[in-house]
């Protein structure tokens, strides 16, 4: 019976193969892009989801609550692990890693690496495979560096590296290859090729050890079998106040710690990470696309076989009619049903192996490799395929096994209002989805051109920026640079807009004349940093080499900062007294608030003070186009001074279009996914109209034998899905408007939904809808009249 079932399907796929290939085409590229999106999906969700031990490792965040506002970090500080090893009974054990870039040098070849250091705890909490090496004690000795696969071979090439000696920092230290390990997968938030033991760490600040008020490392801990982390994170305040009470007291601080599954980090923390984070939101809106293309997929199936139900009526009177029972037709008509929805499947997988090296591009990371790298995968997509299969043909092979043998053998069969109004129904429902990502999909770039061209209250024009990662020779380079033609300015700071920042909490004199803590970003600069970068002061005045107190005693905040102490103006702030790192001395001047950070951030409160020790960052200001040139003179004087680190720079209004790169990509893959469920939804109206017009042949050639005109024909035979294109226009736009304005509830910086997209979107889904139908129409109402009145 099923080898008869197949003979049937075969044939009628052949019979009627144009709209066999519609149907197979729209299923197979939908079952294309939602096996795309659920390997995205897939990946994004399993983000350190390799740990065995994954379930019992949590990550340590900070909060802290000031007298004026609430700060929440990812990271924590040094002496919580060890403590709360040896305090909490719960802990089984624990890692801290502290993540920078340095100087590595083999031999003459130079490179600057990012680093973690790490704990000797590091492969009991991890499941990272060692190659070579004792994972108990690779890390236990200063000096001792893990390195991965990769990075064995980038230094050592085929030869085993086990006891040989890197040059590691900037002062050249010889350090102990001691392990090596797998390379690290990329759905991890631990990502380097070198590995440095946090005892390293200490030999550089021996201090850091018992400095509970600082947060600059990032700390897992990992639970006992058993371990409650309700109960663990009970006693976490008395943990606090043993260690640093009174210190909390002194500051009027409050600190807290949070635990933080490890593998609900990367899609659901919101402080950030050694990494880019993903977004939770991000995978639901993907999925909720794949969900949208697999059902207009589903749609247009459905709607071609009710479609042709009239014409398979009189096979289905006749098979009655010689005995056959309803649950044979309807076994048949599913049969078929699954025959496409699998051949759809097969043409998925082609589709997907052709479009999966450009998908892994869009997305920016490796999401796979091959199709079948995962069998589990394989099986459950197969299981998918023939689930849409069953799901797409039950109601056709209901309709089409319940027509009555008599009525449709004497020629009287309809297929009534309720076959009519589904496939209308089912139109709507397709272009109501698609309304909808046309919308979305402006709403995306729109929101993304904003953010570009957003005054970010600085100037990044034609400006390079070169780390020397402290080295001694830093300010001698500095000066060199000033002999190079084609250099404007120069400026030192310890950092730059759009990179790292360093935070404190400070005591500002507020409004009462008392001295109030808050937290504080932290710029140390020198004097030609504000006016290189075009920052504006709204009160005081900038730094300035004629006063030699500002030195030492000088502070410039911005706006955010005025605001956050209570002040009503900038100018009340001005002469207020502040004790920050130790130094004292007193405001002179306000900036305007400037974005130094992305535009998905609130501006924070900001102080910039005069440091000449920690300003490592060189921005370079150039005045004319030959950007190669400069460079290579640039390089050219580095190599003199600052021999043995590798020279390297970026241009900062680069660096800054990288940190859209994330959202830029979100809108690449969104608008490419709405594009292909806008497709199929056509490709399934071009199938409905080319069935409807070839069922009302005659009609049309009667029609224009009385005197219609080809326009009076295109008019009557499109104005009906025109119609359910303006209803699904109407629905789609409240539905829109609600869940971009939700989206873009996320960003600190936004756009508002503007009345045109909904226009624009509207009009583009009636072009795009009169477009496939006129070109079927049209076709139609240019055949012969005496050749349409001959068919039978």
């Amino acid at each position: 019976m099923i080898a008869n079932y197949v003979k049937i399907a075969i044939r009628n796929l052949w019979k009627h193969r144009i709209y066999s290939l519609i149907s197979i085409l729209g299923l197979g590229i939908g079952m294309a892009a939602c096996i795309l999106i659920y390997k995205y999906v897939s990946f994004e969700t399993s983000y350190d989801g390799f740990h065995r031990k994954g379930n019992r490792i949590y990550r340590l965040a900070t909060d802290i609550k000031t007298p004026t506002e609430d700060v929440h970090f990812f990271s924590s500080a040094f002496p919580y692990a060890p403590n709360m090893v040896n305090d909490l009974p719960e802990v089984a054990s624990a890692v801290r890693f502290f993540k920078g870039d340095f100087p590595v040098r083999k031999d003459s070849v130079k490179y600057m690496e990012s680093v973690l250091f790490a704990d000797s705890t590091l492969f009991e909490v991890f499941d990272f495979s060692m190659i070579e090496g004792n994972a108990a004690t690779a890390l236990a000795n200063p000096y001792s560096i893990v390195l991965t696969r990769s990075g064995a071979k980038k230094y050592f090439g085929e030869d085993n590296p086990i006891g040989k000696t890197i040059l590691f920092g900037g002062d050249a230290s010889p350090s102990t290859i001691t392990g090596v390990i797998e390379d690290i997968p990329e759905n991890s938030q631990l990502q380097t090729d070198l590995f440095v033991s946090m005892a390293t760490f200490f030999k550089y600040n021996p201090m850091a050890e018992q400095a509970w008020g600082d947060f600059p490392i990032s700390t897992y801990v990992l639970l006992k079998p058993g371990g409650s982390i309700d109960a663990l994170q009970k006693k976490i305040p008395a943990f606090l106040e043993k260690h640093t009470g009174e210190e909390m007291k002194k500051l009027q601080l409050k600190y807290s710690l949070v635990l933080e599954p490890l593998q609900s980090v990367y899609l659901h923390s919101t402080r950030g990470g050694y990494i880019a984070m993903g977004t939770g939101t991000n995978v639901y809106i993907f999925s909720l696309i794949a969900a949208f293309i697999l059902i207009i997929a589903c749609i247009n199936f459905i709607n071609m076989a009710t479609a042709r139900s009239a014409e398979r009526a009189k096979e289905v009177g006749v098979k009655k009619v010689t005995g056959a029972q309803r649950g044979q037709l309807v076994g048949q008509f599913i049969a078929e049903s699954l025959f496409m929805a699998l051949l759809a499947f097969v043409l998925s997988l082609c589709l997907t192996y052709l479009a999966l090296p450009y998908f892994n591009q869009l997305a920016g990371k490796t999401i796979g490799l091959s199709l079948f790298e995962n069998v589990k995968q394989m099986y459950l997509l197969t299981g998918v395929s023939i689930l849409i299969g069953l799901l797409a043909g039950i109601y056709p092979s209901l309709v089409l096994s319940s027509f009555k043998p008599a009525e449709v053998l004497k020629g009287n069969f309809s297929t009534g209002s309720k076959g009519n109004f589904l496939r209308k129904a089912l139109v709507v429902s397709q272009f109501t989805i698609s309304i909808f990502l046309i919308a979305a999909t402006i709403v995306v770039y729109n929101q993304l051109n904003y953010m570009r061209s957003y005054d970010m209250g600085f100037n990044k024009d034609q400006t390079i920026v070169i780390d020397t990662h402290g080295d001694s020779a830093k300010k001698a380079y500095r000066q060199s640079l000033s002999a190079i033609p084609g250099i404007g300015s120069t400026t030192m700071s310890s950092g730059v807009p759009g990179g790292g920042v360093g935070s404190a909490y400070s005591e500002i004199e507020n409004t009462a004349g008392v001295m109030q803590v808050t937290g504080l970003d932290i710029y140390g600069v020198d004097f030609d940093f504000i006016p290189q970068y075009g920052l504006k002061m709204v009160a005081g005045r900038p730094f300035s080499s004629d006063y030699d107190s500002d030195s030492a005693l000088a502070m410039i905040v911005n706006e955010a900062a005025v605001k956050l102490l209570g002040f009503q103006s900038p100018q009340d702030i001005i002469g207020k007294r502040f004790n920050q790192w130790g130094k004292q001395g007193t405001i002179i001047g306000v900036t305007q608030d400037f974005n130094y950070q992305t535009l998905e951030q609130n501006i924070k409160p900001l102080s910039i003070r005069l440091d000449t020790r920690g300003t490592n960052m060189i921005s370079v200001k150039t005045t004319v186009s030959d950007i190669p040139r400069i460079i290579e003179s640039m390089k050219e004087k580095w190599n003199q001074l600052l021999p043995q680190v590798p020279f390297s720079y970026y241009f900062l209004d680069e660096q800054f279009d990288q940190q859209y790169r994330a959202f830029e990509r979100f809108g690449q893959l969104f608008v490419s996914f709405a594009a292909l469920a806008i497709f199929i939804s056509c490709l399934g109206l071009l199938g409905l109209i080319s069935y409807s017009t070839l069922q009302r042949t005659k009609e049309i050639g009667i029609r224009k034998v009385l005197g219609a005109s080809v326009s009076n024909i295109v008019k009557l035979i499109s104005r009906d899905y025109l119609k359910l294109v303006m209803l699904s226009f109407l629905i789609a736009t409240p539905i829109t408007w609600f869940a971009a304005d939700q989206w873009l509830q996320s960003f600190a910086y936004r756009e508002s939904v503007s009345w045109y997209v909904f226009i624009i979107a509207g009009l583009l889904a009636l072009l795009i809808a009169v477009f496939t139908i006129s070109w079927q129409t049209i076709k139609a109402a240019w055949v012969n009249p005496v050749k349409s009145l001959r068919t039978d």
